[in-house]
């Protein structure tokens, strides 16, 4: 028997289905009904415990070609893990996996009832661990940061396509894969760059545009890729996602807020202010855009049909989205969000 303990004092018995390690973190849930190898491998997680509330997980098993990067996230908690998946891409169970990245698990515990208390008293630290231990004081202390640095790749990283049109620099602030794939499906030469480059490294390299990647904690924290981004700005058309998007806002001099339990999952609705259409959106993020505070700096033009929170914002020469267009696993509803990235940067060869 194991323990999941949250900081508010509530303690959950379950089954260690994982690693057998002790692991703190902010815990946070997702509603996908699958995709559960794009949540363990998106960095975005990183220093966080995944509650999934959908009840079984694990039942197409371990597919490596759909991973989104490495794992970063803190533990992981399931109602069931599929022992036996099924699945013509399998290449097997998901329990092996989680023992091989040394991620702990917890199985057997009322996932629903946790939700519930994540959505009332919203998101809180929890430990999970196989023995009680005496000092639970870390629980109150703990937060998720530093982990950009940790999520980001240290050197810069090429990828060609076929026949390049366009060059790409790509802030890898714990970017997902797909982002990669999307770009190069469009003809783009991808230059990923770490978090740690400065706007000189970036645009001596003379690029036809540059994305901002997602990626994990409080944006506020990273000053000195706010200072960075707000350098950028003007040089070049700039496509900010997620993590991106708030830090773009931040060097543009507005604010941004935590959110009670954040948005986690494949879908999430939000509008388009300019045309009124709704797209189903997938998501992963516990802070958020406050709107008002760009108020003669960008335009708003998405929208959270939810919670009214900021899901786009339009500047000079710069796009930000809270959500990922790129979608692995999710809708496709915002796919073209990357074509009008070609557009800013003067054409798109995508079919």
């Amino acid at each position: 028997m194991s323990y999941l303990i949250l900081s508010n004092g509530d303690v959950f018995e379950g089954r260690q289905s994982g690693y057998p390690a002790t692991a703190v973190g902010e815990l946070v849930f997702t509603t996908g009904m699958n995709g559960y190898l794009e949540t363990l491998t998106d960095p975005s997680y990183a220093g966080q415990i995944v509650i999934q509330t959908f009840p079984m997980i694990g039942n197409y098993g371990l597919i490596p070609e759909d991973f989104e990067g490495r794992p970063a996230l803190r533990g992981y908690i399931v109602r069931e893990l599929c022992a036996q998946p099924e699945n013509f891409r399998c290449r097997g169970p998901l329990g092996e996996y989680l023992m091989d990245m040394h991620i702990p698990c917890l199985t057997g515990l009322d996932t629903r009832h946790l939700t519930r208390i994540l959505r009332e008293y919203g998101t809180m630290n929890a430990m999970i661990c196989e023995h009680m231990p005496q000092d639970l004081s870390i629980l109150k202390t703990y937060r998720v940061s530093g982990e950009v640095l940790r999520c980001s790749c240290h050197e810069p990283e090429v990828s060609e396509p076929e026949h390049a049109l366009h060059t790409v620099v790509l802030m890898d602030y714990g970017a997902k894969k797909n982002i990669v794939r999307e770009l190069l499906s469009r003809s783009c030469r991808v230059i990923c760059m770490p978090a740690t480059a400065s706007a000189q490294d970036v645009l001596s390299l003379h690029p036809d545009g540059i994305m901002l990647s997602n990626g994990p904690g409080d944006p506020a924290e990273n000053e000195y890729q706010i200072q960075q981004i707000r350098k950028m700005l003007g040089q070049v058309p700039v496509f900010g996602i997620c993590l991106g998007h708030q830090l773009t806002a931040l060097a543009m001099g507005g604010q941004t807020t935590k959110l009670k339990y954040g948005h986690r999952g494949a879908n999430q609705p939000v509008r388009d202010l300019r045309s009124g259409r709704t797209f189903i959106t997938s998501q992963n993020h516990g802070y958020a855009v406050v709107a008002d505070s760009l108020t003669g700096i960008g335009e708003e033009i998405l929208r959270n049909a939810n919670d009214g929170s900021c899901e786009g914002v339009l500047y000079q020469d710069a796009m930000t989205v809270q959500f990922h267009p790129e979608a692995c696993s999710g809708p496709h509803d915002t796919g073209f969000l990357f074509d009008e990235f070609m557009s800013m940067m003067g054409g798109d060869d995508h079919a």
